[in-house]
Order: C-alpha cells, then structure tokens, then sequence
C-alpha cells in the first residue's frame, strides 16, 4: 500500500497521522487473512498473529421509516473510525434484499478523496472476503474498518479519484442471518449498496461500476455480475474482478472440511445455510459431540482470537465436524445452487494464487474453463499468480495489485476488455 499521497509535514498531526497509517498498513498485511493462517498452520499460529479488534461493534440500526424498495438511502452519517485523513467517508444504512426478495437493511462505507477535483467519480463497488457470520462481524463495527475489509490497494484507488463502496453485507453490522457464501443475498448488498450511494447529496458519482471482490466476496462480486442486468440495472456494472473468488462452492466446501483448522470455515457455512434454507438441518451435518462448538464458532468473529482457539481444544485441527458428506442431500443441493454460473457479459478477471491451498487452483480453473465454454458470457481474462496464496495475493507487493488497477481503469476508460479464454 503507497503512502497518503497527500502528508502535509506542517500539519501538527502529522507525525501521528503517519504513524496511524503506517500501524493500518501492518494491520492490513494481516487483516483478514489471520483466519486463512488457521487452515495453513493451525488455530495456535493464528492466535498467535492476531488480527482485528477483539471486540468488534454493531452498527446501530436506522429508526426511521425504512423505504420498501431495495437499493434507498435510509441514512449517511460522516465516518472517521480508522480512516486516513485524506479520506473522507460515509457509514450508510440502505435497504436490500435477501433470497427470494425478502426486504432488508445492509451497512456500508463509501469512500472518497478529500482533496480530488470536482465532479463526478466512477464506483469501486468492494466485496469483502470473511469476516464472520455474527451481527458483530461487520468491518463498520471495527477499530480499523480498510484493514478488516481488506480492500486491496486502498490508497492507489483513491488516489485513481474512484469512490470505493464497500457493503458489510445483510447479517454483518445489522440484524441477520447473514447469507455467508450464499450468491443473491451477497450479490444484492453489494448491487444496492452502489444504487444506495448514488443518493448522497454531497457526492457525485459516474454511472460506471466495477465490483471487486476476494474470496467470499470474489464469489459476491460474480453473482453481481449476474444479477445487475435484470436487479438492479442502475448501479450500471461494466466489470466484475473476482479475486481467489469462492466460486466452486463444492469444491470449496469437500477441501475445507481436510485442511487444519478449516472446521472454522465449515461451521460458518453449516451454520449460515441453516439459518437461511430450511430444508437443511444443522443437526444432521455435524457430529452431536461438536454442535455446541460449531455455534460458539458462528458466534464468533475472526478477531475473536480466543474464542476461535478454543475449537482447537474442542475438536482438534485436522478432525472434520461432519457427520456425513456435506455434498449430499440438502446442503449439498443448496451449495450447487449457490454456485456462481449463469451468464455474466460484462468483462470479467478472476485472478487466482497457485499457492492458494483454500480455494485451489485446479478447481478454479475446472470453474473458469466452463465460464468459457459459455458463448453466453462476456470476455473473461484469468490469471494466476506463482508462489501467491489465497491471503497475500493482495498484501502488498502482489503482482496482482497493479494489473487489477490497469485492468480496472481500462474499463473505465472504454478500452476493449481482453480475453483468454
């Protein structure tokens, strides 16, 4: 991450202002990725690590009369919390739709350049990878809510002059069930989020839209693609980037279930889907002798350091928590559903680590080449990135980083999108 490109040595917070950022940058490096290092080294290195506030807040919720249709501006209030002094941001309220168009309020931050030029900005909609399933989870409720989103080269897209709307999704900052990996409920909060920006007095916005997106949100950012034609036309999506996306939710969910410490992610899906279909029962997923783990888990958020290790004590790291095959029967049917295939034909990169050892790259690329048999699908450019894992393909240093930020402003700029399918 570059440097605030607008420090003013003779500021007299500058020098806690550069220490505040350079603490973000740190913190960023770690962010959400502390979870991932459960599944590479165990809950115990994690813990050790850290990541996050260890007591995240709950937004509070709107109490005016919220409009019935998706994508309203309830409310926008200036936010400061853990943003850098050439940001200037809003915490929204705005409403939404979960699965089946059931009405509901998501939270958000939009974010902007205090010192660009006038005028109207095009929209990074951003979509965050885990942060948990609880209300408590939302990055708007943390010290440091950039680096719990981890929204990959902050400062060069401010500094680019694009507005980043960043969603925390229904179920994260206000009340649930979250749709954890689950494609209309992620995709809508992310749609809406951008039409609901659109409707503050004090910024200007372009009608052009690229959604970003990493792990579970790369999965969120492919079903926007998907619903933006017919859902929400408005926000005015012209390409979708998903990064190490959750695309091939079976895949996903078979390799989760052997990695060390992957009983983390596992219960998050058990328990979001539960919450979300009734036809699947948590109690027919999950071992008796770990149920009561698997909800203190989904209570939990990743900066729950102490809570997350205690699955370490309960069940062990490489023990599975399932009492069958997670791919059959409802659960198995309700994770195909949620996979992320009909068309998409706006521009689409999904750029993916070969040393990704969560969302693996054989089974993305065996979900990428089907993306290509599709003549229905626009052009999709797939790259992958040696000695790149599912974290730090966005820290820093990535590869990945200055191709995203060319490929995105190509497509604002008009240019023909390239393909390697």
């Amino acid at each position: 991450m570059a440097r605030n490109p607008y420090p003013d040595p003779n500021d007299p917070g500058y020098e806690q202002e550069q220490a505040a950022e350079a603490a973000r940058q740190r913190r960023l490096r770690i962010g959400v990725g502390a979870l991932v290092l459960v599944v590479i080294a165990g809950l115990g290195a994690w813990y050790a690590v850290g990541g996050g506030s260890s007591n995240p807040g709950t937004t509070k919720h709107a109490t005016a009369p919220v409009p019935k249709q998706p994508g309203r501006l309830i409310s926008a209030t200036p936010y400061t919390q853990g943003i850098p002094g050439f940001v200037r941001a809003w915490k929204i309220l705005y409403t939404t739709t979960r699965d089946k168009g059931v009405p509901a309020v998501a939270s958000g931050l939009v974010m902007v350049a205090q010192k660009h030029p006038a005028g109207p900005r095009p929209v990074i909609a951003w979509a965050h990878g885990t942060t948990g399933i609880a209300e408590k989870c939302a990055p708007t409720g943390d010290d440091d809510p950039v680096a719990l989103a981890s929204v990959p080269d902050f400062t060069q897209a401010i500094d680019a002059g694009w507005a980043i709307v960043a969603t925390d999704y229904t179920g994260l900052g206000t009340p649930g069930p979250h749709p954890y990996l689950v494609g209309q409920g992620e995709g809508r909060s992310v749609l809406d989020s951008v039409r609901a920006a659109h409707e503050l007095t004090d910024l200007q916005l372009q009608d052009k839209t690229v959604v970003w997106g990493h792990s579970q949100g790369g999965g969120a950012a492919l079903w926007a693609g998907i619903l933006a034609p017919t859902y929400a036309p408005s926000a005015h999506v012209i390409a979708v980037a998903g990064i190490a996306p959750a695309a091939d939710l079976p895949g996903l969910v078979s390799n989760i279930s052997t990695l060390a410490g992957g009983q983390v992610f596992a219960a998050y899906v058990i328990q979001a889907y539960s919450e979300i279909y009734p036809d699947v029962k948590l109690d027919s997923y999950i071992k008796a002798a770990d149920r009561a783990a698997v909800t203190r888990i989904a209570g939990s958020c990743i900066a729950d350091k102490a809570t997350l290790a205690s699955l370490d004590q309960t069940v062990g790291v490489t023990e599975s928590i399932y009492a069958r095959n997670p791919l059959t029967g409802p659960l198995g049917q309700r994770l195909r559903q949620n996979v992320p295939n009909a068309a998409i034909k706006v521009p689409v990169l999904i750029a993916q680590g070969l040393a990704d050892t969560l969302v693996l790259p054989t089974v993305q690329s065996a979900y990428v080449a089907k993306r290509c048999a599709d003549p229905a699908n626009g052009p999709l450019d797939y790259e992958t990135y040696a000695g790149r894992g599912h974290v730090d393909i966005i820290e820093p240093g990535s590869g990945m980083l200055p191709r995203l930020l060319a490929w995105t402003e190509a497509r604002f700029g008009g240019a023909k999108a390239p393909s390697t399918c």
